[in-house]
């Protein structure tokens, strides 16, 4: 047994550390005239001294009675979240790779449907409910919420938080967007509330009000966690993250800032289980602001078209063209009729601005020419052959065309092909493979090679070579030669997929 006066040796060491300590400071303060100013001196920390609300009762208390449930009645089954498959943005996300880390996050997010909120079969006289929500902005009655929640919606009801129920006319929609108007019939004087002017800042507190699961309204509470947020939903896509809880039935449902202004509309959620996970998206105030007014005005969007395929200035892209920096979008392919095509521009174009706005990228191009009306002339900046120059183009007017995708079948190729060690592919001419048209057909790829790194698979068509067309395996390595006596580090490449174009930069590598 101890003694109960010893020592323990932990409370020795505990008492020689002290002591160090203590001597230490000691021996710093005697020694201090020695030492180099800056290690004595220390910068101080930062701090925010703003403080954060106790709570957000105001702003639910102000704004809540402009939120409203959007009952809607189908003629068939409804359009609900599914995260397990079924019916969902199969539209909307048309387009997105196979793969691609949002495909599973998006299916349809309107709410509830039937009596047990489960998608049923129903014979085409049979009809479908589901529920989302929404808001008034304007004391007459004009009523947003998103498009997948009206989606095939014949009669519409909004129901307002004291219960009270009102029908509703469908004044227009937007599915590139996912946003819709309604307007409410009869009453008069309704609360309502206004866009926020300013864009919101990252870690700024936000409230989302809706009817998740059809339980009437609810309110939760977050931050902004991002801005400017690409999800694979479209070609305009700027969507806010928030971590605000948002579920099913949220759709249409608005975001709001502390002041009670609306900063988003409620559009998605990453969930890969079905139940919310923190991550959130809306649509930001300013794109929903201008599409509603147009609804408003014309029950419509009409915007400027091109008419291109393009895609990602990647650095090796940038430096295959002589481009200073990673900007603007390259031009796979010119539309057939398109404005585009009529006004010269061609693939390889890369797109520097319009109208004298920088364009950085797809998104930005697709929102700069969509922001024109249809018949106006603008300016096209591009990069060609090494140099800047402007092409006049009279733009189109966008259409809501349905694309259909044709299934090529996988080349046969014989035994005449051609190696191209340096890029890690063979090849062969599209008539030794028993197909038409221009270039050469990739008969077998290297996995641990250039063009595998670069997603090149077999079947893939060259069509271009640092601007130069091919028809053979000798004109590949013409092109080639051409570049390494440039200096290019990286080549481009026009690569030819299931009747789609686009190009990939492979790096110089030639002995």
């Amino acid at each position: 047994m101890k003694n109960r006066g010893s020592v323990s040796p932990l409370r020795s060491r505990r008492a020689k550390l002290l002591a160090g300590v203590v001597a230490l400071g000691a021996a710093g303060a005697l020694t201090a005239q020695t030492l180099v100013p800056s290690q004595l001196a220390q910068a101080e920390p930062v701090r925010v001294d703003a403080a954060a609300p106790t709570d957000f009762s105001d702003v639910v208390r102000t704004v809540s009675p402009a939120v409203v449930s959007v009952r809607v009645k189908q003629d068939a089954a409804p359009r609900m979240m599914n995260f397990n498959g079924g019916n969902g943005f199969e539209e909307f996300f048309k387009g997105t790779p196979d793969g691609h880390p949002f495909e599973r996050f998006f299916r349809d997010f309107g709410g509830r449907g039937g009596e047990e909120g489960q998608n049923q079969r129903r014979s085409p006289r049979q009809y479908g409910m589901s529920q989302g929500s929404g808001f008034f902005i304007s004391k007459d009655g004009f009523v947003v919420t998103n498009h997948h929640v009206i989606d095939r919606g014949t009669e519409f009801t909004v129901i307002d938080q004291k219960g009270d129920e009102y029908n509703a006319t469908l004044i227009g929609a937007d599915k590139r967007t996912d946003l819709a108007l309604l307007k409410v019939e009869g009453g008069e004087d309704f609360t309502y509330v206004d866009f926020a002017d300013e864009a919101p800042q990252v870690g700024e507190w936000t409230v989302a009000i809706g009817n998740p699961f059809g339980l009437g309204g609810s309110v939760t509470a977050g931050i902004v966690s991002a801005r400017g947020r690409d999800i694979g939903a479209g070609p305009y896509d700027d969507f806010i993250q928030i971590d605000a809880p948002v579920n099913r039935g949220n759709s249409g449902g608005p975001a709001f800032n502390m002041n009670g202004e609306v900063i988003g509309v409620n559009a998605a959620i990453f969930s890969p289980s079905g139940g919310n996970v923190g991550i959130a998206f809306a649509i930001p105030a300013s794109t929903a602001q201008d599409v509603i007014m147009e609804l408003k005005d014309d029950g419509k969007v009409v915007r400027g078209w091109l008419g291109v395929q393009i895609q990602n200035v990647t650095d090796d892209i940038a430096e295959s063209l002589g481009l200073n920096e990673a900007r603007g979008a390259i031009v796979a392919e010119a539309q057939e009729n398109s404005p585009a095509e009529k006004a010269g521009l061609r693939s390889g174009d890369t797109i520097l601005a319009v109208n004298g706005t920088n364009v950085e990228g797809p998104r930005d191009l697709s929102k700069i020419v969509a922001a024109f009306e249809p018949d106006t002339k603008v300016d096209v900046t591009i990069w060609r052959d090494g140099k800047q120059q402007d092409i006049s183009v009279t733009l189109g007017r966008l259409q809501d065309q349905q694309q259909v995708s044709e299934a090529v079948a996988e080349p046969q190729v014989d035994d005449t092909k051609t190696s191209l060690d340096d890029l890690g592919l063979i090849v062969t001419t599209k008539a030794e493979a028993g197909l038409e048209g221009d270039g050469i057909v990739i008969a077998e790829i290297d996995p641990d090679g250039p063009a595998a790194e670069k997603r090149l698979a077999t079947g893939d068509v060259i069509l271009e070579v640092a601007g130069m067309k091919i028809e053979t395996a000798d004109d590949v390595l013409k092109a080639l030669e051409k570049a390494e006596n440039d200096g290019r580090k990286a080549v481009l490449f026009r690569i030819e997929t299931d009747n789609t174009t686009r190009f990939v930069a492979l790096p110089m590598n030639l002995a």
